[in-house]
């Protein structure tokens, strides 16, 4: 009876060692903090360095496509960094909740945040929280209010936006130089990056131009398309719609297209959606202002890396006169104007002299060089 008791005992001990084995092998090793984002979570004892986007996007994929070349050319994991890039959903609630999450977590060297809502003094807390901390924060992208929130960051790094408006409103001018009744189309009208530009195109596009309302979709695609259906069935004086944020400018041409009144309606944009990179083939596109997402990337990645490991250099040569006033806190990155190869109206002498000119033969060639698809 003994022998069958210990025989009974042996093997329930037996049987629960395999099985807290086979459970613990199961289980992802997750560090905190790290929920809801890149694939870098399993990296363990390296520090990341974190990109949070504004939600998600394509034109976050040539961003992250940049972090991570950084993260290569620069050497990052074999100084034990790695770069995990995060995503938004459209909200300041994500944002913050994420931020929170990094301020508990003991893994995060470095955050670069691109602001959804500038003037969310929760936001500018929770980066102030990491700063305290002794994280390093930064914008990227999309600034804070810079008049109130402007310490809750080391420095911005991304399109000046006012001239990127202006640059569009200017094109604008050259496709209708008798004026244009025209409508914006957003996700959010009140973020940083849409103010700027809406401000800036009403700017370069001068007199004669009327807006005729702006519509903001929270991200919802599907919304988009309806905001654009809407403004032509309220407005149809409507000649020319201007998409502010990457998504809007495949929504115009859908609907563009379904009603077939391209002949008297100008498509203009912001950011190049591979959709409305086809679409500009199709001539169905007319100018594309262009950041570039990729830089923003890989230079916010050496921006965030020189201010952790103290390569002053580094953070001098980006910011020569580096202050928390005026625009010495502000690195900006490429902008470029693209039009269609034959039988446009947009000329290089328009712009500002660093503002990059593309056919869309030579901006596809710049695009295959680097492997994207969008920008």
């Amino acid at each position: 009876m003994m022998n069958l008791r210990r025989w009974w005992s042996s093997s329930a001990l037996l049987l629960l060692a395999v099985t807290v084995a086979i459970t613990l092998a199961g289980c992802p090793s997750t560090p905190p903090g790290s929920e809801g984002g890149g694939g870098t979570a399993s990296a363990g004892s390296k520090k990341r360095i974190i990109i949070l986007t504004n939600g998600p996007d394509p034109f976050w994929d040539t961003c992250e496509a940049g972090a991570k070349a950084a993260e290569n050319e620069l050497g990052l994991m074999a100084e034990g960094f790695v770069v995990d890039f995060q995503r938004g959903d459209f909200t300041d609630k994500k944002q913050i909740d994420m931020l929170k999450q990094y301020v508990l977590a003991s893994d995060v060297a470095a955050v670069g945040v691109s602001v959804f809502n500038p003037a969310s003094r929760n936001l500018a807390e929770e980066m102030k929280a990491l700063q305290e901390k002794g994280v390093k924060v930064v914008t990227i992208d999309s600034d804070l209010d810079r008049e109130k929130y402007r310490d809750a960051r080391y420095a911005y790094l991304g399109t000046d936006n006012i001239i990127g408006g202006r640059e569009l409103g200017l094109a604008a001018k050259a496709i209708q130089p008798g004026g244009a009744n025209f409508a914006f189309f957003v996700g959010d009208l009140g973020v940083a990056n849409a103010v700027e530009r809406m401000s800036g195109f009403v700017q370069g596009a001068g007199e004669g131009f009327k807006e005729l309302t702006r519509r903001s979709d929270g991200g919802d695609r599907p919304k988009a398309r309806k905001n654009v259906e809407d403004v032509l069935n309220q407005h149809p004086e409507c000649n020319m719609l201007v998409g502010i944020w990457a998504y809007n400018t495949p929504q115009i041409v859908n609907v563009v297209q379904d009603r077939k009144i391209r002949d008297k309606t100008a498509v203009i944009c912001f950011d190049a959606a591979q959709a409305a990179i086809d679409g500009m083939a199709a001539g169905q596109v007319d100018v594309m202002v262009v950041q570039n997402p990729f830089q923003m990337g890989f230079e916010g990645v050496k921006l965030m890396h020189a201010l952790v490991t103290g390569k002053q250099e580094v953070v001098d040569a980006m910011y020569p006169e580096y202050a928390q006033e005026g625009e010495k806190d502000i690195y900006r990155t490429e902008l470029r104007v693209v039009v269609p190869d034959e039988n446009s109206a947009v000329t290089p002498d328009l712009f500002d002299s660093k503002t990059i000119f593309f056919k869309y033969s030579e901006f596809q060639k710049w695009l295959q060089d680097r492997g994207l698809i969008s920008s």
